[in-house]
């Protein structure tokens, strides 16, 4: 295949004149222009200028089984010309069957229904829309809150933007849909600032599922509906869950008749070394949202999968759920999808991840012999590296600081590396690494000789 040769100057000026970028600052075009990526192959892509980067992030959590997969495109091409199109509002389609099929059979207990989307933040509105309506049908419609964690970041539609838990996110966009309430997260590194034991980890677990019931207990239990928790909380830099903490909130929710909704749009299918992440720490929610790597980016799609109690309500009678998109359990998305699976299974890529994981987090945590590493944590092929001023004492950067340490240096110098990853300050400033799960130690090696030689220069600066 001939690569497509593109004009970079007139591609700048058109995204200039017409692209608005998301979540970015469109002034930086007008002074450095953007990156533009045109071709990917395994783990790596390639921009505009034909310079090669490691894919460190998957594209965005999202191509779990590598770019230029020729298949799941040839899949997409012969499901587009059967049928390209038809919606799932009381009809159905053969590929959107099959798939809730296979995604019910990969779920724990009894989540068996699967309603579909095209997106992550669209699983979770759903989701909450969900809750808010069963405890309706139940002659308890007092329960309407949801709880999510502090930093916990859950989408930005206006109802999953309540449940997110980042206040630069939401203050713009004031007021926004009611009923949203924070908790501690499970940022074990920072466990002493929040009051809580910072010398042992299953009682740091407890105290942070704890903090759950007390929420209950102060809105009043007849008020929840919901807790919404990822099973390693991304926003922040990826905080895993301290042992037993899903355990004791299983046991919260239980006791005052709350839903768990485990928020695994970023966790699910492999990324954590399972099809389902509430699988590797061993709870069964009432609800999985999931997307992103379903069909690893090769069409969008997502999925909201509800246990046999919540659809209980919908299974008879003349009750609807009133809600939908005109894209959801796309047929092409939904073939797609389908493919990736079979690619999983065929591969072995989950049980490449819980094999690897402990080699990649071992060279990543060769990385704490800087003096700007303060913390290496996660799971999975899912990593974070928190970044301090002062590793002794934890002390981390001020607003300034921190923006001229991303912004300023470590995002284009990581770049400039070769190296496709995220900086980001959405809590202490991070790097984040999520790279697709067909990579081994050889790359995570490259890794970390990208990250070293870029964070001894951001050492330097200090």
């Amino acid at each position: 295949m001939t690569d497509t040769v593109y004009d970079n100057d007139a591609l700048q000026q058109k995204a200039k004149d017409h692209l608005w970028m998301h979540f970015a600052r469109q002034s930086t075009m007008a002074t450095s222009g953007v990156p533009i990526i045109t071709r990917g192959q395994g783990h790596h892509v390639y921009d505009v200028e034909g310079r090669e980067y490691f894919d460190g992030l998957a594209g965005l959590f999202v191509v779990n089984a590598g770019h230029g997969r020729k298949r799941l495109a040839e899949v997409a091409a012969k499901q587009a010309e059967q049928l390209a199109f038809f919606p799932i509002w009381s009809y159905a389609h053969p590929s959107a069957i099959e798939l809730a099929d296979r995604l019910a059979g990969y779920a724990p207990g009894d989540l068996n229904r699967v309603f579909f989307s095209t997106g992550g933040g669209e699983a979770v509105e759903t989701a909450f829309k969900l809750a808010k309506y069963y405890w309706k049908l139940q002659g308890r419609p007092t329960k309407h809150k949801v709880i999510s964690r502090s930093v916990a970041y859950h989408g930005t539609p206006q109802g999953a933007l309540a449940i997110t838990g980042i206040p630069a996110m939401k203050e713009m966009f004031e007021p926004v849909t009611p009923g949203g309430f924070r908790v501690p997260n499970t940022n074990f590194y920072r466990a002493a600032e929040m009051g809580a034991p910072a010398d042992d980890a299953e009682a740091f677990g407890l105290w942070a599922a704890n903090r759950i019931e007390e929420m209950i207990l102060f809105e009043g239990p007849e008020t929840v509906a919901a807790v919404f928790l990822e099973p390693v909380q991304n926003s922040g830099g990826c905080f895993p869950p301290p042992p037993g903490y899903f355990k004791r909130v299983r046991e919260i929710c239980d006791q005052y008749d709350v839903l768990l909704v485990s928020d695994e749009v970023i966790c699910a299918f492999g990324r954590l070394g399972h099809m389902f992440a509430c699988d590797a720490y061993g709870y069964v929610p009432d609800m999985i949202t999931c997307a992103k790597a379903m069909t690893s980016g090769y069409s969008p799609i997502g999925a909201t999968i509800v246990s046999e109690k919540l659809y209980a309500p919908f299974a008879e009678g003349n009750t609807s759920f009133y809600h939908g998109y005109t894209f959801a359990g796309h047929p092409v998305s939904a073939a797609v999808a389908l493919e990736n699976l079979d690619i999983f299974e065929e591969e072995g890529l989950n049980e490449r991840v819980r094999e690897n994981s402990p080699l990649f987090r071992a060279e990543l945590e060769k990385l704490l012999d800087l003096p700007i590493v303060g913390d290496v944590r996660g799971d999975g092929y899912f990593f974070g590296i928190e970044l301090v001023k002062d590793k002794e004492s934890r002390q981390t950067f001020d607003d300034d600081e921190s923006e001229k340490l991303l912004r300023g240096f470590l995002s284009k110098a990581l770049f400039d590396a070769g190296l496709y990853c995220r900086a980001d300050d959405r809590g202490d400033p991070v790097i984040q690494l999520a790279p697709p799960l067909t990579i081994g130690p050889a790359e995570f090696a490259e890794i970390e000789q990208k990250l070293r030689g870029v964070l001894t220069e951001a050492s330097n600066r200090l």
